[in-house]
C-alpha cells in the first residue's frame, strides 16, 4: 500500500500538468475560432476584437497559451474560470436549467477545471515551477 501511495503522490503533480496542457490546447481552439476563423464553418468570419466575442477569443487563445506553458497559471486560470462562468450564465443558462439541455456543459466544466488550477497551480511541468523554483 505504501508503494501505491508513493506512486500517487509522485504522479499527481505530473497528471495535473497533463490536465492543464490538454485543457488549454482544447480551450485555445475556441479562441482561435473566434479570432481567426480557425476550423469555423465556411460562412463564419472572425469577430471584431472589441466585441464580447472578440474579448472572449483573446482570453481563450492567449490565456490558453499561457496555461499550456504553465506561466502565471493561478491568476490566468482564475480569470478564465470567471470568463467561463460569465459565458455560462449569459449565453447558456437562459436556454434551460440543465447544462446538457442548454449546451453549456463545456463552459460549466471548464469553469471548475480552471478553479481547480487556480488553487492547485500548474503542476510539475510548468514554467511557474521552473521560474519560482518550487514544486507548483
Amino acid at each position: 500500500m505504501a508503494d501505491l501511495n508513493s506512486f500517487y503522490s509522485r504522479w499527481s503533480q505530473c497528471m495535473l500538468s497533463i490536465l492543464r496542457i490538454v485543457s488549454a490546447l482544447l480551450f485555445m481552439q475556441h479562441g482561435a475560432q473566434k479570432l481567426f476563423g480557425f476550423l469555423a464553418p465556411m460562412q463564419a468570419t472572425s469577430h471584431p476584437l472589441f466585441s464580447l466575442m472578440g474579448i472572449g477569443g483573446v482570453l481563450e487563445f492567449f490565456g490558453g497559451l499561457l496555461l499550456v506553458l504553465g506561466l502565471f497559471t493561478r491568476p490566468v486560470a482564475f480569470v478564465l474560470s470567471g470568463e467561463m462562468a460569465v459565458a455560462y450564465f449569459m449565453v447558456h443558462a437562459p436556454k434551460g436549467f440543465w447544462p446538457l439541455q442548454n449546451g453549456g456543459d463545456l463552459a460549466f466544466l471548464w469553469s471548475f477545471v480552471f478553479v481547480y488550477m487556480a488553487v492547485a497551480g500548474g503542476g510539475a511541468w510548468s514554467l511557474d515551477r521552473l521560474w519560482l523554483g518550487r514544486r507548483c
